[in-house]
Formats: structure tokens, sequence, C-alpha cells
């Protein structure tokens, strides 16, 4: 393989001592001697085959150190190639087994003592090569003359032209004889790279410089360096020089190698992986592995780099735990990337998950087949143990452990062990995997929440129908509260000015709210219908809606009751058409002599017109109150269940009281002030 005497210049650099490298003109390999010593290069490769040691007979030549020096091997006097000179240092090893012959062979040596005897030694000697990616062995045969034998002694070299190698690649040298009388030597040597091939940083970015003359014609290609499988070219480009090159930090891989070379026939290739410890690239190559499913039952793991990870299957509980492992039973597996492999699984199933990782952590998880198999099941992994003796134990993959179903914690399988035993028994849960030493079972859970949720539902509908009809009577009481009380306010109208006190009174308990009838605002209806038909239609709609009859005695009422009470029997006076309180007594005096009146009946007087106990001891059966005195009870009383609290009430007796007020003070003037009108008493007439 020639390279350019000017890129062997560049890389072997400008010392002056470096450019005087030998040159070895030809391409056959040679060999050469130390003086005193004969030597032969057999043809053609040997094996590389060190063999076993063996016992030395006698004195023996073996190799005690290696040297290399860099040749150039030229094919034309520009057209070179880096190569490597190797010297083999031979020492004469070990003595004769008989001490005499020993010095027989010692005097033989020595021509002072003895005339020197014809007696030499040989030995061959192999030199093993290796420069990834090839390998290439030779063999020496060296003779060495009995003169020079010494034991223990050095006895010269012999020196071999020469092994090619690559620029920037790393050799490993091996010597030793055949037979194998010790250790092999052995040496390692990183040969000189190309010097204008420079990677540096640039901030988060990497910069590749390639430093040589614009005449300079070179390739360059980016490449991932897959351990298992071929190569995977990423980028390639003829360019000329110089070049800077950036690279993104989110390229880097571990396996990212960048190989150069010059566009020549036959040109020497040099190839640096830069990135094989640098952080990022590590984080990268996680980034970028994308873990794929493969149904039925296989997945992949595609990665630009092999990865130092194991793989193992894991059940993904649906409340969203962490998945947990299958091992055992289930073996983990080492990754390799970019090829087909399955789990040993009967039937797939959603909550089954492939899970990926290092020593450190969980790299990448996958549910098997999500997209043909459907969402995570509810459901509940039982791992079946096998014993020899075909006894076999249950347990449920919890995140707790693997819980027998038989035992007393408080789990959810615990609680359910018999019935998933039963189960697992009749066939109704899935077998996912099977063999000697034990099975994966996966069981519905979903009949056994149904069970425990028609318990709840009916618990929540019994709820809500309590719900339902606290609400009913809630909305009832609201709606009572909502709409006023009816009240039929019945009085005497002794004169005009107790009239107007009527009706200050009506409009004022308007306000609470009351839905207030008083005759005063009927009039039309009374002339049609009568005073003692209007009272029984407004008695009887008062009564039936829950309301009250308000009897507001006067001097006047109080007259007429007590002529009714004494002449009960006689016919009732005639009245005015207006006159509703007359008419009403034939109703209302049977209710209270039969005692109907309580709850449907309520008294009220004027404390300023009528003392208390002027009102007849017969209606006293009912609350009566005195005005505006005892105004708060009597409006609570008039309100019933909706009236408001105490300190709302007082409030709301005060506004009838202001609206009282007026009235009763014109009731209270002289006669002169109040101008032509009627006295008090039964006999007054109606006005109208």
């Amino acid at each position: 393989m020639p390279v350019p005497w000017f890129l062997l210049s560049l890389a072997l650099g400008r010392n002056p001592v470096v450019l005087s490298l030998e040159r070895v003109v030809g391409p056959q390999d040679t060999a050469r001697c130390s003086p005193g010593l004969s030597c032969h290069l057999w043809d053609g490769d040997v094996l590389c085959l060190p063999g076993s040691l063996a016992s030395a007979p006698g004195p023996v030549l073996v190799p005690t150190r290696l040297q290399t020096e860099l040749v150039l091997r030229c094919h034309e006097e520009t057209d070179c190639d880096l190569c490597v000179r190797v010297a083999v240092h031979l020492a004469v090893h070990g003595y004769w087994g008989d001490p005499d012959k020993e010095e027989k062979f010692r005097r033989a040596a020595d021509p002072e003592l003895e005339e020197p005897r014809n007696v030499s030694l040989q030995a061959h000697v192999v030199l093993s090569f290796q420069a990834y990616p090839t390998a290439h062995c030779v063999l020496l045969e060296v003779q060495v003359p009995a003169a020079l034998v010494q034991p223990g002694q050095s006895v010269g070299s012999v020196v071999f032209d020469c092994f090619e190698a690559a620029l920037g690649a790393e050799v490993q040298i091996w010597s030793y004889t055949q037979p194998r009388y010790q250790k092999e030597l052995n040496l390692t040597q990183q040969l000189p790279a190309l010097p204008w091939l420079n990677v540096s940083a640039d901030g988060e970015d990497v910069r590749l410089v390639l430093d040589v003359s614009e005449e300079q014609h070179f390739g360059l290609s980016l490449y991932w360096n897959q351990a298992q499988g071929p190569i995977k070219p990423w980028w390639h480009s003829n360019l000329t020089g110089p070049q800077t090159i950036t690279l993104n930090h989110t390229d880097l891989v571990p396996c990212l190698c960048i190989q150069v070379w010059p566009l020549e026939p036959d040109s020497v290739r040099t190839s640096i992986c830069p990135f094989k410890e640098d952080p990022r690239a590590h984080r990268n190559l996680w980034r970028a592995a994308r873990l794929q499913l493969l149904p039925p039952r296989g997945w992949r793991l595609d990665a630009p780099c092999s990865l130092p990870a194991e793989a193992t299957l894991c059940w993904q509980a649906l409340d969203g735990g962490p998945c947990l492992p299958l091992v055992p039973p289930l073996p983990r597996e080492n990754v390799t990337v970019n090829k087909v492999l399955e789990f040993p699984l009967l039937k797939g199933h959603p909550n089954v998950c492939v899970q990926v990782s290092t020593w450190e952590k969980i790299q990448l998880q996958e549910c098997l087949w999500a997209d043909s198999l459907g969402p995570l099941k509810d459901d509940m992994l039982l791992v079946e143990t096998r014993g020899p003796q075909d006894n076999g134990s249950l347990c449920a993959l919890e995140p707790s452990g693997c819980t027998p179903l038989l035992s007393r914690a408080s789990t959810r399988a615990a609680r359910l062990g018999e019935q998933l035993l039963q189960d697992v028994q009749s066939g109704q849960c899935l077998q996912l995997w099977d063999n000697d030493l034990g099975a994966l079972w996966a069981c519905p859970m979903d009949k056994y929440i149904h069970q425990r949720w028609v318990l709840v539902w009916l618990a929540c509908l019994l709820l809500a129908a309590v719900l339902f009809l606290l609400l009913l009577l809630k909305m009832n009481h609201v709606k009572a509260a909502a709409r006023s009380r009816a009240a039929l306010l019945l009085y005497s109208a002794d004169d005009a000015s107790f009239e107007r006190l009527v009706g200050a009174l009506a409009s004022a308990l308007c306000q609470l709210p009351l839905r207030v009838a008083v005759d005063l605002w009927s009039r039309r209806d009374l002339s049609a219908q009568g005073a003692l038909a209007w009272f029984h239609a407004q008695r009887r709609q008062t009564l039936q809606e829950g309301g009250v009859v308000v009897l507001l005695f006067s001097p006047g009422a109080v007259a007429l009751c007590r002529e009714w009470l004494q002449d009960a029997t006689s016919a009732p006076r005639a009245h005015g058409p207006h006159d509703a309180f007359t008419a009403s007594l034939s109703c209302v005096l049977p209710d209270f002599l039969q005692g109907r009146a309580p709850g449907r009946y309520v008294g009220a007087y004027f404390d300023k017109l009528l003392p208390a106990d002027a009102v007849p001891a017969l209606f006293r059966s009912v609350p009566v109150f005195s005005l505006p005195s005892q105004l708060p009870d009597f409006l609570g009383t008039l309100q019933g269940p909706a009236a408001p609290r105490p300190r709302r009430l007082a409030e709301r007796a005060e506004q009838v009281s202001r609206a009282l007020q007026p009235a009763l003070d014109s009731c209270f003037r002289p006669p002169a002030a109040l101008g032509t009108g009627r006295g008090m008493g039964p006999e007054a007439g109606d006005r109208t």
C-alpha cells in the first residue's frame, strides 16, 4: 500500500533525524545477521502457533530482547510505505546434563585449553506481527558457531526487513523458537499518526481541522464502528486541503470514527475514534436509541453503537406504579443492537413490557404490542413456582413483592387469594409463560372490582336518595318560607280613624312578607258576594293554605261579641253589606266554642284603645297580643315556621311600629280635630 513521500514527511515530522529514515528498496522481505552468525529466511508465511514449552536437551538459542526501527520500503523514488524493522537478540540458554561433557564442551570452545571442536548451535526463530486487521508470521533459521557458544551469554542478533504497517496503527510483535524453550517475548508499539488531522472542541461543538496544502486532495469519511456487525458509513466527501469541519455535539456517539486518506491509488487510510470516553457521546447514544416492538413477541433495540446493557421483561400494573421485573423466573439477556430478539412467552399481554437497563439505571421501557392488544388491563400477575416433587406454589406480583395467595397480608391479592386460586384452576386466567420451573398467569380482576363497585353503587344510590329527600324537604321548607303566609284580618269598623289604623297595620304586615286579606281592600267583592259569603271564602282559603285568622279587638268588636254571647239564640242583628266582622261571628264563635280555634286564630288589640281584661274570656284560648308593645311576638306568631331570627324579627317589629305610629296618633286626637266622624262603638255604620 504505497504512501506518497509528502504524507510520510508530514506524519514523521520535520526533525532531520526522522527524515533520514533508511530506505529499503524492493518488495521482498530479507534477513541478515550480526557478524559470526549465519541466518536464512524461509519463504512464505508460517502458522503463528507457539506450541507448548519443551525441555532443553542442552544448550539452546533463545530470543532475549526485541528491538524495532521504522524504515521506508520504497517502490519508487517518492512512493514509499512505512515499515517496521525488527531485530531479535539471541543468547545461549542451558547446559549439558553431564558436568564432564560440559567441561569438554567448555574446553572445546577455548583454543588455549584444547584444540577447538567443530560444534555449533542452530535455532528456528519465529516473528509474529499483528496490526489490526492483519497478522503475519515469518521463520528465521539461525546458526551459531561453537566458538561463540557460551552458556548464558549473548551471541548476537538477527534483523528482519520488514513488516508493513499503516500510519497511526498499533502493532504487536512476538518472538519465540520452535520448539519453544521459554515464554515468548512480546512488544507493543504505536506508530505515528497523521499530525494534520486534529480534533478540538468549539464550545459545545467539535471541530475537525485538516491542515494540508491547497494542492493536496484527500478523502474524509465519518462512520459508526459497530462491534456487532460491519461499519456503517455516516458521511463521506472528497476534499481539497486545508479544511475545517464542524460537528454538532448532538451527533457525537462513542463509536463515531474519522477516516482520512490521500486520493492516490492503494493509499493508506488512517482512522481514529476520539469519542469513546466522551460523556456527551454516551448520553447522545441513549437518546438516539429506540426500542421497537415487533408482533407477536419480538423486539429490537436500534442504536448507532453497541450498548453495554441488559434487557428483561417487566409487568406494568394499571395503577401506574413501577414496572415490576419478571426476574426470576425469566432471565436477563444481554442486548444486541439492531437485531430482532424474542422473549419466551406463550401469549402476548398489554401489561408486559421490555425494560433495557444499565448497571446505573433503567434507560428504556416499552410495553409489548400495545397497538394491537389495546391499553393496560387491571389484571393480577400470578407467579407459579414448581418444586422437584411436582409441588408448586402461587404468589401474586405486587409492588411490595410476590405475595402468597393464601397469606394473611393486607394486600388486594391476599384478600382475594382463594378466588384467584380457583380462577387458575378453572382456566379463567391467561397463561403467559410455562416451563419445568414455573409459569406466569394473568388473571382478570374486573369481576371482583364489579362486585365491589355494586356495593359502592348501592351505598351511593341510598345516600343519593336520602340526600334527595332531604333536598325535597329543604326545598319545601324554602318554598314555604319564600311563599308568604296568608293572614285574614277581621275587625269592627268603629270609626274612620280606626279603619285608617287597620289599613296601616295591614299595609305594614304585607312588608314582612305576609299575604293579608282585609275587607278594606275588597269592597267590590263584598258588594258582589255579600259579607257572609266573602268571609266564608276567605276563611276557607286561608286555613287551607296554613294561614291564620286575626281577630282585631276594639271596643265595638268587644260589644258585638258580648251581644252574641249573651243572646246566642236570638236572631242576629242586621249588618251592612261591608260589615265582615258581624257576618263572621256566626262562624268564628262555633270554632271557639267547639275548641277548633287554637292554631287557626290569633287575637290582638291596641293597648291604648282597649284594656287587656276587656277581651272576652272565650277568645283567650288563643294567643292575644297587645299592640304595639307585643309586636315581635305577634309578628313571629303570624309568620310561623318562616319567622326570622329574633334580631331580624325585632327590626321588622320596629318598622311596623313606625308605620303604625301616625295612625295611632290620629285615633287619640280631640273630636274637634278629627272633623266630622263617627264615635267608636257597635252602632257605627259603614262609611262606604
